[in-house]
């Protein structure tokens, strides 16, 4: 079913395109259009505050591109087929898992090496990044099963295009990605703070060793803590859901 999978995504070309041109092209916009209005908190290179933010948003929208693919199996039937088929009910979940994790390495070789041409980089040695990249890949885990359920949820593509992008703009634009929340209204860099999105944010820029590190809050103090159990609350909260709702198309 990984296989499938990724074998679909080599036939659509133009949402490769799609999925790719969009993180890049925010990437020159704010780097380089509003970067010289941006502050750092701290001091600092605004494109290295900001590639860490592209790379966890990446992660965010990408349960587009997984609940839109299943919504597609669901409303053509081609779930029931594999109903008849000798195979275990959880591959078709988890082979979309695990095909979403190999487009997110994808996704982020891509992003890594736009970030090393913009003047991007990673300051405390190979493994740290190499962490930073897990806690990356940890939230797509968890955006994924996001992606599955309301892809199971709403068995018609175009209404969980609709759907998921409401979701996801709120999260992106309250949160560290672009700004830091200390320079927010106290009120909104408290929720920005605390948004799953800002936690893998922070943990990755201080692996990372960019700028932007900052607050006294407890969340902003506990960065990596928050990175690693928001995305294993959504699994362990969405995933079951998700199986349910398999469940209950199947039987």
């Amino acid at each position: 079913m990984t296989r499938r999978n990724m074998a679909q995504l080599a036939r659509s070309p133009e949402e490769i395109s799609l999925y790719f041109s969009l993180p890049i092209l925010f990437v020159l916009v704010f780097g380089y259009v509003f970067g010289s209005g941006m502050q750092v908190p701290g001091g600092g290179n605004y494109r290295e505050f900001l590639l860490p933010g592209v790379f966890a948003m990446t992660m965010l929208y990408g349960m587009g591109a997984t609940g839109t693919s299943l919504a597609f199996d669901v409303s053509r039937g081609v779930v029931d087929r594999f109903r008849s088929m000798p195979m275990a009910r959880s591959a078709l979940l988890v082979g979309r898992c695990l095909a979403d994790l190999l487009r997110a390495l994808l996704e982020m070789t891509v992003l890594v090496v736009c970030g090393l041409l913009v003047g991007w980089e990673w300051h405390r040695g190979v493994g740290l990044a190499l962490a930073a990249v897990g806690l990356v890949l940890l939230l797509r885990v968890a955006m994924s099963w996001i992606g599955i359920y309301i892809g199971l949820l709403l068995p018609n593509p175009d209404t969980v295009g609709t759907v998921i992008f409401p979701l996801a703009f709120p999260l992106t634009a309250l949160s560290s990605v672009f700004v830091a929340p200390e320079l927010m209204p106290g009120w909104l860099g408290g929720i920005a703070e605390w948004n799953p999105l800002s936690a893998t944010v922070a943990a990755i820029r201080e692996l990372f060793g960019n700028p932007g590190l900052g607050g006294d809050s407890w969340a902003a103090e506990n960065a990596l803590l928050l990175a690693v159990a928001w995305p294993v609350v959504m699994v362990a909260v969405f995933a079951p859901l998700a199986i349910r709702r398999f469940q209950r198309l199947t039987d």
